[in-house]
């Protein structure tokens, strides 16, 4: 039997290529209200960060064929 991809997770994941294989997310926080953070924590957030490591094996999972 195939296996579902859990699509909403497949939108918010992207998942590196190569060996490793890692679970890159966005960062919280940048939809609105910037104006108050500091220029430092602006461009921080505007890159990818690695899923946390208690998440990665669910995200695994609603992810079978990537």
């Amino acid at each position: 039997m195939k296996l579902k991809t859990h699509k909403m997770t497949a939108k918010k994941v992207r998942i590196t290529k190569g060996k490793k294989k890692k679970i890159m997310t966005k960062h919280a926080g940048q939809d609105h209200f910037n104006a108050r953070q500091t220029g430092k924590m602006a461009r921080r957030k505007r890159r990818n960060q690695e899923a946390a490591k208690a998440d990665q094996k669910n995200i695994r999972l609603m992810l079978p064929y990537s």
